[in-house]
């Protein structure tokens, strides 16, 4: 759902205001909510982020972290996973994690919900790339595959059960095929 305010709004002005369910996201001054998650997205969500976290988490290498708001170039998104190498974690003057994540993702993963428009979730994608994000996945249920935006903004598609997934330098511990992700629906 779109609102378009009666007045513009800064980002800074949307930030202050209450967090809705789903989330929303601010992109190029308009109020976009996200599809409430249907049972593949939950699933596929709830499944990659414990397989990307026992991979890199226990060595400080990174972590996932599951809609989790970015805000940065202009821009407050929401990536249904966002990935962020260890040492640019946000840390607050104790050293925990920040409630504020000011920066782009090290890698960013959207599912595809049926009622989500494709064209604005590339949009995000592109828009985490361009602001340093290393690699980007958009993951469809649906027609089981997932697309692949490396920095450079190349684009693979893999939609064969036996394709390794590409994942980030950092992440090159995380072995993943096609089958195996959407294998979690069977589950």
């Amino acid at each position: 759902m779109v609102q378009t305010p009666t007045k513009p709004l800064t980002l800074e002005e949307f930030l202050q205001l209450p967090e809705t369910k789903p989330a929303s996201e601010f992109i190029d001054g308009q109020i976009i909510q996200k599809p409430m998650p249907q049972g593949k997205h939950s699933t596929v969500q709830g499944d990659l982020v414990p397989a990307i976290n026992t991979v890199l988490k226990p060595n400080h290498i990174a972590r996932a972290y599951p809609e989790l708001r970015c805000t940065f170039g202009g821009r407050s998104v929401v990536p249904d996973i966002a990935v962020f190498i260890w040492e640019r974690i946000p840390r607050d003057e104790n050293g925990k994690v920040s409630n504020t994540f000011a920066i782009s993702p090290d890698w960013t993963i959207e599912i595809l919900s049926p009622d989500q428009s494709q064209t604005k979730v590339v949009r995000n994608i592109l828009h985490c790339l361009a602001n340093g994000t290393q690699m980007g996945w958009l993951i469809d249920p649906e027609e089981e595959l997932v697309f692949v935006y490396f920095a450079d903004r190349t684009l693979a598609v893999f939609e064969n059960a036996s394709d390794l997934i590409p994942v980030p330098t950092f992440a090159e511990d995380v072995h993943l095929t096609v089958g195996q992700l959407f294998e979690w629906l069977q589950e």
